[in-house]
């Protein structure tokens, strides 16, 4: 039976609320394609992503809360969907608690135990 597109983002957004690196990684098909937003870099190897993940989990006060308006889900074809919206990062930076508005995309294959194929996340950029 396939999953929801927002359950597996609420499984997401839980793991690194609960500072759960392991639940989150497990998410990620091994060949999936991460483009971070608090880095330049495009992963694609597993190493790649934990990597990430854990720099990212060392920061302090670090949670993540979603816009749930902002939340779409396309299918795509069979049980591979978009999902994509908008989340604020939060951390501290030198004892200051900063906030990160970001917009999201995954590429999710709802039928499979590690379903994100594809994550994309990037700051939201200053209006003109």
């Amino acid at each position: 039976m396939a999953k929801k597109a927002e359950d597996i983002l609420k499984q997401w957004m839980s793991a690194v609320n609960d500072g759960e690196l392991e639940a989150l990684l497990g998410l990620y098909s091994d060949d999936a394609v991460l483009i971070p937003t608090f880095s330049s870099r495009l992963l694609n190897a597993p190493e790649k992503i934990r990597g990430y993940f854990q720099k990212l989990a060392n920061r302090e006060d670090l949670s993540i809360a979603l816009h749930e308006k902002t939340v779409i889900v396309q299918p795509i074809q069979g049980n591979i969907v978009s999902l994509c919206g908008i989340y604020c990062w939060r951390f501290s930076v030198d004892g200051e608690l900063l906030s990160f508005e970001a917009r999201f995309s995954y590429v999710l294959d709802l039928d499979a135990d590690r379903p994100i194929i594809n994550h994309h996340s990037s700051q939201i950029p200053r209006v003109l």
